[in-house]
C-alpha cells in the first residue's frame, strides 16, 4: 500500500497514525510533510525506525521548495513527479493521510 502524507508533523497528527499503522509498503511525502524527512526534525527518530519495516519516500520539488532537500535524513528516497506516478501505478491501494 502507498501511503500519501501531507501535512507537517507538527502542524498534525497524521504521520505518526500512518507510521504506527502501516505494515508494509511505501510513505510518500509531499507538501508541508516533507519537513518529518529532513535531519535534526522531531519526527526523523520516528522515520528512521518506519524504514526498516516501510520504504520512505519525499517529494523533491516540495523538498526543495523548502530548502531542505540537501537535509534528508539517510535512507529516505526522493522522487519527482513521474515518479509520484509511478508510486500510485505501482500499489494496488492508496491512503491519503489528512
Amino acid at each position: 500500500m502507498l501511503h500519501i502524507v501531507n501535512k507537517s508533523p507538527l502542524e498534525r497528527p497524521s504521520l505518526d497514525a500512518c507510521l504506527r499503522i502501516a505494515g508494509p509498503g511505501t510513505v510518500l511525502l509531499i507538501e508541508d510533510a516533507v519537513y518529518a524527512a529532513a535531519r535534526g526534525s522531531a519526527a526523523a527518530p520516528r522515520l528512521a525506525e518506519a524504514m526498516q519495516r516501510l520504504k520512505v519516500c519525499v517529494l523533491l520539488p516540495d523538498a526543495e521548495a523548502r530548502a531542505i532537500a540537501d537535509r534528508l535524513i539517510d535512507g529516505v528516497t526522493t522522487v519527482d513527479y513521474a515518479g509520484f506516478v509511478d508510486l500510485v501505478a505501482g500499489h494496488p491501494n492508496c491512503q491519503s493521510w489528512l
